[in-house]
């Protein structure tokens, strides 16, 4: 029997037509059509009839369905670091009819950005990536809209950042919410570097504090973030009482990266009216936000980088006063001579 695969996407700011782009952008009407074109999409599709390229798929029998839910995180985005709108309002309104629609066994939600991570909160001042965290009250949105949904089964799909990881965060629905960033099979951020500086950029990702990744022994790297080109894979075992989940991140030849297994029960809450919360002062893994950890830790990376700095200045400015002191001490035995 043959298989049919059916290709689907929405995309990032790269195929949107420009670096970390927004609303903004002015060739976004025309850039739309072209994706579409792409896509495949039908000509009378709703995708071509409305601003920005969200879309909702269905596949499976009832008993097994699984629905895709593709955010469009660039058409409608406000400016970075103004914790504007991501989605604006249509895009809203359209994203709560389809999450409050019949109930599937599994909803993934397909963000072009990271939804669970905000590394920019521990990564700043010195570089800064796109995420819903650059947008909280957007971000508490969206996790509301989930809680009062009382779907179960979602977990999130993202990329941008062009490496990748998983991240889970446990106190916003009352069952665990899953990200799995992978980016991207022609971008990587140690493709992007000397190879010599590879280490270095392992050295900073197991540097960088954060609370929701995913960690294990089964990584690739002491991380649990991966650099290299990479896709993720999703594989449901049917046949498996309960019904287990496997989320991956695999390298080029197909290889696990990074990965967890869970049965699809873990993504049913036991309780959907209340969401655990956290005393002030406490930390928890999977449960505290970047932005919530102690200042000496969430700018580790900064306080590394400006003493090795200061350290190489100084280093260089002792040199040069040996230098300076020698050249002293030599010039007038030059002179004498």
């Amino acid at each position: 029997m043959e298989e049919c695969s059916q290709v689907i996407g929405t995309w990032d700011d790269h195929d949107y037509g420009l670096n970390d782009a927004g609303k903004e952008f002015s060739r976004k009407v025309n850039n739309q059509r072209l994706l579409l074109n792409f896509l495949d999409e039908p000509q009378d599709s709703p995708r071509r009839k409305q601003e920005g390229v969200y879309a909702s798929y269905i596949f499976g029998p009832t008993n097994r369905q699984i629905k895709v839910i593709l955010l469009d995180t660039r058409y409608h985005r406000d400016p970075l670091r103004s914790d504007g709108s991501v989605l604006g309002s249509s895009q809203w309104a359209w994203l709560e009819k389809e999450l409050n629609g019949p109930k599937t066994t599994i909803t993934i939600i397909g963000s072009s950005v990271q939804v669970i991570s905000n590394l920019s909160a521990t990564t700043g001042p010195l570089f800064y990536l796109e995420s819903w965290g650059r947008f909280p009250k957007e971000r508490n949105r969206l996790f509301k809209l989930i809680l009062d949904s009382k779907r179960e089964g979602i977990f999130f799909i993202s990329g941008d950042v062009h490496f990748g990881e998983i991240y889970r965060y446990d106190c916003a629905t009352g069952y665990p919410l899953y990200d799995v960033t992978s980016s991207g099979l022609s971008q990587a951020v140690e493709k992007a570097v000397p190879g010599s500086l590879s280490l270095i950029v392992r050295f900073v990702a197991w540097l960088t504090p954060t609370t929701m990744r995913v960690m294990n022994q089964n990584c690739r790297f002491r991380s649990c973030t991966y650099g290299q080109p990479n896709f993720r894979a999703i594989e449901i075992d049917w046949s498996t009482t309960p019904v287990t989940l496997k989320l991956e991140v695999r390298d080029v030849n197909g290889y696990p990266v990074t990965g967890v297994k869970f049965p699809l029960l873990e993504l049913q809450s036991l309780s959907m009216n209340s969401v655990p919360s956290i005393k002030l002062g406490t930390h928890r893994r999977h449960c505290t936000l970047e932005v919530n950890l102690p200042w000496i830790v969430r700018y580790r990376l900064a306080i590394l980088f400006y003493f090795s700095v200061t350290v190489l200045l100084l280093a260089v400015i002792g040199l040069m006063y040996a230098f300076v002191s020698a050249c002293r001490q030599c010039f007038p035995k030059c002179k004498f001579d």
